[in-house]
């Protein structure tokens, strides 16, 4: 093989000269070697750039932007309630903005920004000089490349030098595409509209209603000096927490628009002296009047943004809403009123000496809740963290004091449109995304059940005067009794709901005028969708139910039959104010409108002369409604109407073994005064004229014979008040020439 490749002379030096040979192996080793390292290199560099080019954006997120916005959520009158946001940011124009806002950033943060393609190389030099030789630190990022940083997520966390150098080079490719892309007044635009101000607020225009209280349009030029003194450190120069560095910062800002000759010198002295006067109440995040209606639409909206399309957290939406702020501001400061009266009521009669083992449980379960608790690794260290707890006084007076706390939950209603117009979700209205008492929680409803058990005994036949046994039974081992004790005989359906009798409403479950599946399909109808078990005692009110439900089911007697679905939000726009959805009114039929008025007319009995009769203390237009009390008074509701609006509350404990003591946790006590007394507010500031409840298209108010059912007579001897979809036969038991004229009612 050396033979076909060697000449003669080669050949002999090849293998006779030992020195030739070696040093010729070692040159061919040598450039072995050296292609080996070539191509090395040349693999690492190739990588190098894959590893570059991979963490840069593309070229679809260079065109179409999307820095995180803010979604707004207002009120159907107009006001701001709250927003939705990883960022809390409302993007602006560069046009509406005052000049001298992008002079104050140009001046400070990049004078040749008009001058260079996205990196200023003789800044750069610069910089790294001073940084080498002097103990002055100095940043040589442009605007445009602190907009690609900022923009695209090419931000500095805790690096070595390799990664700064990287994310470096990223950063100025980055640029240079931004340049190629955008004008410089768009980069200036989207510079601040995606910058960090502080106190949760990106961009410019959040800035400044967070710390102004005013459109950025509105912003003086201190004020805009203020804003890019804070691009420096939002927590160094904060006005509240460090404000003469905050006012040391903001006037070398406007010194430097002297020195770039955008401010005179004169005007500067004046400009330097003024205060930093900020909005009188500054906050990171907007509080609001209605944090448990701001929750429920987060999770509906979270249910549809898939279906269209948008991101609640990110794409400022614009998000219309049913939420009346009257009523809700009415709402808050009278449940205040009321659940700290009933709390006051409940702490001087309840007494933890009586209630030992319930208590115990309740330290037990907040000991394993706390922080401690659950950093404890062995059984050991969880034994002491539980016997440290068991003994800390002030532990457990918290406990005592969370456990006793007297919750409500509470919604308003439009009875046509199924419009939400406030509700309140607990005690604290501050809290944020904790349990929604108005929506996420189901308890025992009482007897406000009994109105949907009689209208199903209508709709099968029954009328308001049927009457039904009041004696006891038994079925199966079930034998339910009246509060108060009083049974036998019979009555009325309109007496016993009036007076809320149970031994009636139980005899209608255990019958074929209200059989518990039929029952089950009505409240369904009506907007129940909770789960109801298929017992007669469901007659009771046994079955677990949302303030919202029942309040949604009480629509459908006040809407005449139909069922309005509960509605919180009317429209959402795109942050350009394209309408995405209008959500129209979801109604169906539900129960027959002659059942409905029936009904509607049997519960203005209740607050006239039954169980709800207190409403008049405080409330004195035509209503409707029912209390509601459960078993060892656990649990009080009073949901009630007008013809304009349907409310209702339950009032109890988070923990379903602390009860009210005795008559003072009944549905007329507990809850009853809330209901009247925002309904008084209520028709106060909307300042709505009085109405009466009206009948169904087709329907006839007719009097009738208690006996026969049919038209009543002069000679009929007792009569009641239907409300019928056709007018009967005179009555043939009592005949007489001569009918009673239409609307006499006689009291039953």
């Amino acid at each position: 093989m050396a033979k076909k490749n060697l000449n003669d002379s080669q050949y002999d030096d090849y293998f006779y000269n030992h020195q030739k040979r070696n040093k010729k192996l070692k040159t061919d080793k040598k450039w072995s070697k050296t292609r080996i390292t070539l191509v090395s290199i040349g693999v690492l560099f190739l990588a190098f750039l894959i590893f570059i080019v991979v963490g840069l954006p593309s070229f679809t997120e260079l065109e179409n932007p999307k820095p995180p916005l803010a979604s707004k959520v207002f009120s159907s009158d107009g006001n701001l309630l709250g927003q939705f946001f990883i960022e809390n940011r409302i993007e602006t124009n560069i046009d509406s903005l005052p000049k001298y806002v992008s002079e104050a950033l140009i001046s400070t943060e990049d004078r040749k920004f008009f001058d260079h393609w996205g990196v200023d190389l003789g800044r750069f030099v610069k910089a790294m000089v001073k940084n080498v030789f002097t103990f002055h630190r100095e940043g040589a990022s442009t605007i445009t490349q602190q907009l690609a940083k900022n923009l695209y997520q090419l931000k500095a966390g805790r690096e070595n030098t390799l990664q700064t150098g990287v994310r470096k080079i990223r950063e100025w490719i980055t640029a240079v595409q931004i340049e190629r892309a955008y004008t410089k007044d768009e980069i200036l635009e989207l510079y601040l509209n995606v910058s960090y101000f502080g106190r949760s607020a990106y961009g410019i225009e959040t800035a400044s209603r967070i710390y102004f209280d005013k459109p950025a349009k509105e912003l003086t030029l201190p004020e805009a000096a203020l804003f890019v003194a804070l691009l420096k450190s939002p927590v160094n120069y904060d006005p509240i927490l460090n404000q003469e560095n905050a006012i040391r910062r903001r006037n070398l800002v406007m010194f430097n628009m002297v020195d770039a000759g955008y401010l005179t010198k004169e005007k500067y002295e004046i400009l330097k002296q003024e205060p930093i006067t900020l909005a009188k109440e500054v906050k990171t995040i907007r509080k609001t009047s209605s944090p448990a209606f701001l929750e429920y639409v987060r999770l509906q909206l979270e249910e549809q943004a898939q279906k269209y399309g948008f991101d609640l957290y990110r794409d400022g939406l614009t998000i219309y809403t049913t939420l009346d702020s009257k009523l809700q501001k009415a709402a808050s400061e009278i449940a205040e009123s009321h659940l700290k009266d009933v709390q006051s009521s409940f702490d001087k009669s309840w007494n933890w000496n009586n209630n030992k083992s319930l208590l115990a449980g309740a330290i037990d379960r907040a000991i394993k809740n706390s922080d401690d608790y659950q950093a404890a690794e062995s059984d050991a260290e969880k034994t002491a963290v539980l016997t440290k707890y068991r003994s800390d006084e002030a532990f457990i007076e918290k406990v005592k004091k969370d456990e006793q706390r007297v919750q409500m939950g509470f919604v308003c209603m439009d009875p046509s449109t199924g419009h939400i117009l406030a509700m309140i979700g607990g005690a604290n209205q501050d809290f944020g995304r904790g349990l929604n008492h108005a929506t996420g929680i189901r308890r025992q409803c009482g007897s406000s059940f009994k109105p949907i058990v009689y209208a199903t005994a209508l709709e099968r036949g029954a009328t308001p005067n049927t009457v039904v046994s009041n004696e006891r039974l038994n079925i199966n081992g079930w034998n339910p009794s009246n509060s108060g004790g009083s049974t036998g005989g019979s009555m009325t359906l309109r007496q016993a709901l009036a007076f809320s009798v149970n031994l009636v409403s139980a005899h209608l479950t255990t019958s074929d005028m209200a059989p518990p599946s039929a029952v089950i399909e009505v409240a369904q109808k009506m907007g129940i969708k909770s789960p109801i078990p298929n017992y007669p005692s469901i007659a009771l009110g046994t079955c677990e139910l949302t303030p919202l439900e029942m309040v949604s089911a009480y629509c459908t007697f006040a809407n005449k039959g139909k069922h309005p679905e509960p509605q919180c939000v009317t429209k959402i726009e795109d942050k350009n104010g394209m309408v995405i959805v209008n959500f129209e009114p979801q109604i169906s039929d539900a129960i027959s409108p002659q059942t409905a008025v029936n009904i509607t007319d049997m519960m203005k009995g209740v607050v006239e002369f039954g169980t709800g009769r207190g409403v008049k203390a405080y409330f004195h237009r035509t209503c409707a409604g029912k209390t509601g009390t459960t078993q060892d008074y656990a649990d009080a509701w009073f949901i009630g109407f007008t013809p304009q609006m349907v409310a209702g509350l339950w009032v109890g404990f988070d923990d379903h073994r602390v009860k009210f003591p005795g008559p003072m946790g009944q549905g007329a006590r507990a809850a009853l005064p809330m209901w009247a007394r925002f309904m008084a507010e209520a028709y106060k500031v909307k300042e709505m004229p009085p109405e009466e409840f009206s009948l169904p298209e087709g329907s006839l108010r007719v009097t009738v014979c208690d006996e026969t059912g049919l038209k009543a007579t002069p000679n009929c001897p007792s009569t009641h008040v239907e409300i019928m979809d056709h007018e009967p036969a005179d009555c043939d038991v009592h005949k007489s020439s001569e009918s009673i004229p239409e609307g006499t009612d006689t009291p039953w």
